[in-house]
């Protein structure tokens, strides 16, 4: 009788180091490795705990003075778009949103590099190579996809490779209960057609179209104006610490 146990995930602490979201806070994380055959299952109950994933690592806010940081999901089966989400909508019906493999590509990496240089200039990954952009993409042991988003061109059907303009990129986890953003980025000279939302509202559509009922959008930081349009896509839960609770946005003061 084989009596060997499985080894449980070994978790590690960072180093306190500047918030990226809060003046004056410091940031530190708790974080794990996702590698072997229980990867997938292992994203998927971190990520229902409140973890992100980048690239092998599974990590989530570990601060000791700030709990600002807050896990948001949206039910995609009670989702239904607001008017200016409908508009987002209208502007995008000529981009055709497409699954493939988790690959990179050239054409991926040099749209990525474009998005990084105009709002991401200072970020962490500012410096980021074509190799760095590389294992980003392909360093997961669990079931990622790239999402492209082009242009529609004549000729482009169903069951087809579409042949137009990539203008946004979604790297995407596929979960037993939704969809996980774990990156994003687009072409930032089409501003008008907001496609940070338009990507978002791809992806419930395709959580609602597969039966998964939520899709996870990270960390929402309350006074934070980089993470304030998370709260529009309602209903939607946060995690707290009772749990995944309803979040009623008419009781924020």
């Amino acid at each position: 009788m084989n009596t060997q146990t499985t080894p449980s995930p070994q978790f590690y602490l960072t180093a306190p180091a500047t918030c990226p979201y809060l003046p004056g806070q410091l940031e530190r994380k708790v974080f794990t490795h996702l590698v072997g055959p229980r990867a997938a299952d292992m994203n998927d109950l971190l990520t229902q705990g409140g973890f992100r994933r980048s690239q092998n690592i599974a990590y989530r806010p570990a601060c000791e003075t700030c709990r600002a940081c807050i896990s948001v999901r949206i039910l995609a089966d009670e989702f239904e778009p607001v008017r200016s989400m409908r508009r987002v909508l209208a502007a995008n019906r000529d981009v055709v949103s497409t699954i493939h493999p988790a690959q990179p590509s050239t054409e991926q990496f040099s749209l990525f590099r474009r998005y990084l240089d105009d709002r991401h200039q200072q970020g962490g990954m500012s410096d980021m190579s074509a190799l760095d952009y590389a294992i980003m993409v392909e360093d997961s042991h669990v079931n990622t996809r790239i999402i492209e988003y082009r242009r529609r061109e004549p000729g482009d059907g169903i069951g087809e490779k579409p042949k137009g303009e990539l203008l946004a990129v979604a790297l995407t986890d596929l979960m037993s209960d939704g969809l996980s953003m774990v990156y994003s980025f687009f072409d930032t000279n089409l501003s008008k057609r907001s496609f940070g939302t338009f990507m978002i509202l791809d992806h419930i559509k395709r959580a609602h179209s597969l039966g998964l009922p939520h899709v996870y959008l990270g960390y929402w930081v309350k006074g934070s104006s980089k993470m304030g349009y998370k709260t529009r896509f309602q209903p939607q839960e946060h995690l707290t610490a009772r749990g995944w609770e309803r979040y009623d946005p008419a009781g924020e003061p």
